[in-house]
């Protein structure tokens, strides 16, 4: 156990400095939102512009606390993104996510890896030692840009990016470390690799379905006299789950999105009031994240690596990311448009600047070079493509507008005991219920619209109330008639 030594700290001031930061960080980000500025570029710029070579001048290289401030993140992260998805949107690309994830990942680690050789001159282990830390989709990153956003993307390639984020860092841990072992115990044998990723993929997956299944158990069997004790339940779940895994061998950052994935699809006391609790929680673990990174930067190093950096991150954007996207998705039903897209979206985030300190730790050659070409490429990534990833979107004409943009003012409690519930729909522009009065509307029995919500108004429903497209519509339903609705405001294929 790593013990801190902190007495000549003054720990007022410290509190008072890290509320401040993220007091900073939460203004400017909103008076940056009609920029289109990603946050974590922001975050990670403040976090920069706090450490030891900007004006506030914190003096702050601790690679070990910055690895356990990113991985309590991260789980937050990984299970409130797993825990918002839904799974009859993602379960359909199963497969290619599973493909990109995996073989996507190697064919860019080995792409980047191979120019890096050619270009920089480092040995092969060491070039692909980059390209494996750089390879994988960012979650943190993702649900940060498409969510906050409010980007919605038609067909199936915005659920594949999702999944994808939340399932590919085993995959860029399990290259990351195995290429480690090579370089430092040179003995490494290809069987210890291989156990390595049926490891961190098989328990990591099987932990974080049990988990959520006990979670949902856990919620629903307590009755607890205050609410407050589900979110705690939650977030004790979350670690448990990760620090478990971790320690059997396995994936703790698959295990708790997983957990998140399982648990957000089914019915359990309290949901909604634990959603908006992960939801900030979210949000205070990416500022806490992106600030702690942007401390461990000394921007005078970077300055070396501008050159380099820029043209490995073209590598990547433009060759290593398409070219593990083509191969992977070779077969599938995603066309050309979508192709482009899903590689544009490839955004790097938290996961490969944490994995570039673990070089550190193991005393590899080049590690301080491999940390600061990482830190520029995942500054570069979330730079150009983090913000012009709407603007790619709408290029490539898969933008639609999204209902996320518009927050129901009601909420029903949903536990498994009831049949009925409150449902939002967004009406379509081409939808069925476009134009109609709700008299003229044929609802399944037993279901009511109980408001309409217009823009910043609510409208009181009646018979001869007329629905327009963009209207947000609370219907009271039975839980297992939710598609037939759903139809009447969809829009018309």
């Amino acid at each position: 156990m790593i013990i801190y030594v902190m007495e000549n700290i003054n720990f007022d001031h410290l509190i008072f400095i890290l509320s401040a930061l993220v007091l900073v960080s939460i203004i400017i980000a909103r008076l940056s939102n009609n920029l289109g500025v990603p946050f974590l570029v922001l975050f990670i710029l403040i976090g920069m512009a706090a450490g030891s070579e900007g004006p506030v001048g914190i003096d702050f290289d601790n690679y070990p606390l910055t690895k356990l401030i990113s991985y309590v993140c991260l789980a937050i992260i990984l299970f409130s993104g797993g825990i918002d998805t839904n799974w009859k949107s993602v379960k359909k690309v199963i497969l290619p996510a599973s493909l990109l994830a995996t073989a996507g990942v190697l064919i860019t680690a080995l792409a980047v890896g191979l120019f890096v050789h050619y270009y920089l001159g480092f040995s092969f282990m060491e070039s692909f030692l980059l390209g494996a830390i750089v390879s994988s989709t960012d979650s943190a990153a993702v649900f940060s840009v498409l969510r906050a956003k409010h980007l919605k993307i038609k067909g199936e390639s915005g659920s594949l990016i999702e999944l994808e984020s939340g399932s590919n860092d085993p995959m860029a841990i399990f290259l990351t470390m195995g290429i480690i072992a090579f370089i430092a115990v040179p003995d490494t044998g290809a069987g210890d690799i291989l156990l390595l990723f049926v490891m961190q993929m098989g328990i990591g997956a099987v932990a974080g379905f049990l988990s959520g299944h006990l979670l949902i158990y856990g919620m629903n069997k307590f009755n607890f006299g205050n609410s407050g004790f589900y979110p705690v339940l939650t977030l004790t779940i979350i670690f448990l789950t990760f620090s478990l895994t971790n320690t059997l061998g396995g994936s703790g950052f698959l295990a708790v999105y997983i957990a998140g994935l399982v648990a957000g699809n089914y019915a359990f006391v309290h949901k909604k009031s634990t959603m908006r609790f992960l939801d900030g929680l979210a949000w205070l673990s990416q500022i806490t994240l992106f600030l702690t990174l942007g401390l461990l930067v000394f921007p005078s190093k970077l300055l070396g690596v501008i050159v380099p950096g820029v043209i490995i991150s073209l590598v990547l954007m433009f060759i290593g990311r398409p070219l593990g996207v083509v191969l992977s998705l070779l077969g599938s039903k995603f066309n050309l448009r979508e192709q482009l897209f899903i590689s544009w979206g490839g955004l790097k985030g938290a996961v490969p600047i944490v994995l570039a300190t673990i070089p550190f730790t193991y005393g590899i050659p080049l590690s301080e070079s491999i940390f600061n070409l990482v830190f520029f490429i995942v500054f570069m990534s979330a730079l150009l493509q983090g913000w012009s990833l709407p603007a790619v979107a709408r290029l490539l004409k898969l933008d639609e507008k999204s209902a996320s943009q518009i927050k129901s003012p009601l909420e029903m409690d949903d536990s498994p005991g009831l049949n009925n519930g409150l449902f939002d729909f967004f009406v379509a522009d081409n939808s069925i219920s476009a134009g109609k009065s709700l008299m003229d509307l044929e609802l399944p029995e037993g279901s009511l619209v109980v408001l309409i919500q217009r823009g910043d108004n609510y409208v009181v429903p009646s018979g001869k109330s007329v629905l327009q497209a963009g209207d947000l519509v609370i219907v009271l339903g039975n839980k297992h008639r939710t598609a037939e609705i759903s139809r009447l405001f969809s829009a018309l294929s």
